[in-house]
């Protein structure tokens, strides 16, 4: 599986990244990060499996859910998985503290965004109070307040990378029993990700 790593990298597969996308990365501060959260459902097989439930979306058909939170470039940060019935706003901490420290510059390293942006799914009290806890500046769209308009300006950074993820035809349809396989594939496409971001920008 690691052979074809490099042809991978190279365009192969995955792709290039977007002539617009490489000159915003560049531009970016690295030591500011700005996540946005939402979650994917994902069909799963015949088997099923753990971390599954009945998904709304679709007959109430066995599926798991993607949690993501990336940064305002979309690169992934952290994820998590859960039955497609789970709503978004119930990992909301665990996502926020499973974000690894960055580095690279002199000073503790950071491991703490300045503002999180969400959407209405997390327009809860306990999602603003575990953003405050951590020092981190809520930004999370208010149900029947803001438009979906507005909102369309950050929430597309976070489609995006979802789209990016299932590029990999393996990760499309959840066909492992086990969670842990699934979740090794899906970190092993956040890697990669990563990795044509760095590629595009050194």
């Amino acid at each position: 599986m690691l052979a074809p790593f490099a042809g991978l990298a190279g365009g192969g597969c995955l792709g290039r990244v977007a002539p617009r996308v490489a000159p915003a990365v560049a531009r970016g501060r690295p030591d500011r990060l700005e996540p946005g959260l939402h979650g994917q459902r994902v069909p799963c097989g015949k088997k099923g499996g753990d971390k599954t439930g009945p998904n709304p979306t679709d007959r109430g058909r066995l599926g798991t859910k993607r949690h993501l939170i990336t940064d305002r470039n979309g690169i992934p940060l952290a994820f998590v998985l859960t039955g497609a019935n789970t709503n978004d706003s119930m990992p909301f901490e665990e996502l926020l503290d499973s974000i690894a420290p960055i580095g690279g510059k002199q000073g503790r390293a950071r491991c703490r965004p300045d503002k999180l942006h969400a959407d209405k799914a997390y327009d809860h009290r306990r999602c603003r109070q575990a953003c405050r806890r951590r020092g981190i500046a809520p930004r999370i769209a208010r149900r029947g307040v803001e438009t979906s308009q507005k909102l369309g300006r950050h929430r597309w950074v976070i489609e995006r990378t979802f789209a990016w993820i299932n590029r990999f035809r393996r990760l499309v349809t959840r066909y492992d029993r086990r969670s842990d396989i699934h979740y090794a594939f899906t970190a092993l496409a956040c890697s990669l990700i990563c990795f044509n971001k760095l590629q595009a920008r050194f």
